[in-house]
């Protein structure tokens, strides 16, 4: 757990600049080969035909925890499909991938990508539909979208970070609040007001201070509302009454001060989380790592609820990030690399090694849930109740709000660089510089012309 948060706030970082890099090997794909593992004529992926078969696979993933994770996994593997040798690498992902793809030298046969990468990396990409075939109903439905392009599923689903509202329980109810009553935004913004009434010093609402990460909380708040930067046809729709909306959110907890603006769990951010001025977090799962790690003095006054809805009957959660596997169109052993794969992530034994009980998480791996929704079966947890929450039973509580996020649709190559405007006008409005309307306005003319149209 200890090496969970280099991974979560990196991988928010990470996702700006591979898009960045997406942006420019949109243009230059190679020649498509017709490798062993592909059909005919065609990149579609199948899976080996053999019950058992044999050979090598090289796989890449970041160093971290979920290294150690999937790489303890490999076992599992093998006791079903013993002739099969995995080479796990820990890799440098965002350094190593672009040129490996570019030149061809010692690609290798699967890769653990940010769903924001999967889209502008297609081009160099293995078709999975095939593989994905069997699961595909079975597999929530958002994450198929985030890794369609042109038709084609690009990535073997891994998780769903569902967005969750963290809060203080303890504190709020010392000051005779009842969060669990909280359903909309509104009345998030009712609660927080009487909670900043009854301790003055209060901003109970976290607004995230970084450029990239305010975007990526943006877009959780427009997922809950069916909606993104872009359609699936990758044109921009930012400028919208469900962006509007979410902005006008944003502006009235600044103006009012009720929001404490800090980079995520930053010592600025911690310590007013700790002293109890900042009592909601709405944010991904993978918050849970605070309480749990880094929390000492409220660790286990926390708890997690579903975001607020923005209206009445509205979607309770919406996607924040997410990651899965691609398979590299000029590796040696790409259908073994999807048998691992499958096997991982659709096999009980695969996705009970990953998200049960390992060295690496003792009681299971709880900052994420599956994709796979047998696997994210409220009735079956595979992490247990977190203590740093109270013991309460995350895995219900997230299972439940991933079934609410609405569907997506592909996220388009330029999404990283859009920081440099949405995200950057996003922290001007919080800064009282600009409002809502100009935001959009000035956030899609430069989007627009300085990304989409020098594509």
């Amino acid at each position: 757990m200890h090496q969970h948060l280099p991974r979560s706030a990196t991988r928010a970082i990470a996702l700006g600049l591979a898009a960045a890099v997406a942006l420019g090997l949109t243009a230059c794909g190679p020649d498509i080969g017709s490798a062993s593992s592909t059909n005919a004529d065609s990149n579609l992926l199948q899976l080996p035909a053999e019950k058992s078969p044999s050979g090598e696979i090289t796989i890449w993933d970041r160093s971290g925890d979920l290294y150690g994770v999937f790489d303890e996994a490999i076992a599992d593997f093998n006791k079903k499909y013993p002739d099969v040798v995995v080479h796990h690498e820990a890799v440098d992902i965002d350094a190593k991938l672009q040129n490996t793809l570019i030149t061809g030298t010692d690609v290798p046969d699967g890769v653990f990508l940010d769903d924001a990468k999967i889209a502008g990396f297609s081009d160099y990409l293995l078709d999975l539909t095939d593989v994905l075939a069997p699961y595909s109903k079975q597999i929530a439905p958002q994450k198929l979208d985030v890794n369609s392009v042109g038709g084609g599923i690009y990535g073997v689903p891994f998780d769903s970070n569902p967005g969750l509202l963290y809060y203080n329980a303890a504190a709020l109810e010392a000051a005779g609040i009842d969060a669990t009553k909280i359903t909309t935004y509104d009345e998030l913004l009712e609660a927080s007001r009487a909670y900043k009434e009854a301790v003055p010093s209060a901003a109970p609402i976290h607004l995230e201070q970084a450029g990239f990460l305010s975007q990526l909380q943006l877009e959780m708040y427009a997922s809950q509302l069916g909606t993104s930067i872009a359609d699936a046809d990758g044109q921009l729709r930012l400028d919208s009454p469900e962006y509007k909306q979410i902005l006008t959110y944003l502006d009235t907890v600044q103006k009012e001060g009720l929001g404490t603006r800090a980079e995520y769990l930053s010592p600025t951010d911690i310590a007013e989380l700790e002293n109890g001025n900042q009592v909601f977090y709405p944010w991904a799962i993978w918050f849970d790592f605070a309480p749990q790690q880094l929390l000492t003095q409220t660790k286990g006054d926390w708890r997690a609820m579903p975001l607020p809805a923005w209206e009445d009957g509205g979607a309770r959660s919406g996607a924040m990030g997410g990651s899965s596997f691609a398979i590299p169109r000029d590796g040696k052993n790409s259908e073994l690399a999807a048998l691992f794969y499958s096997f991982l992530m659709f096999d009980e034994a695969g996705y009970s090694a990953v998200w049960g009980a390992s060295d690496v998480y003792p009681t299971g791996l709880n900052t994420s849930i599956p994709s796979y929704l047998p696997a994210a079966d409220p009735k079956a947890p595979l992490f247990e109740p977190v203590p740093a929450l109270g013991d309460q039973d995350l895995w219900a509580v997230a299972t439940k709000a991933s079934t609410e996020i609405p569907a997506s649709v592909p996220t388009p190559s330029w999404w990283g660089g859009a920081v440099d405007y949405l995200g950057t006008d996003l922290q001007r409005m919080l800064d009282g510089d600009l409002t809502p309307d100009e935001v959009l306005k000035q956030a899609t003319d430069d989007i627009q012309s300085n990304l989409i149209d020098r594509q």
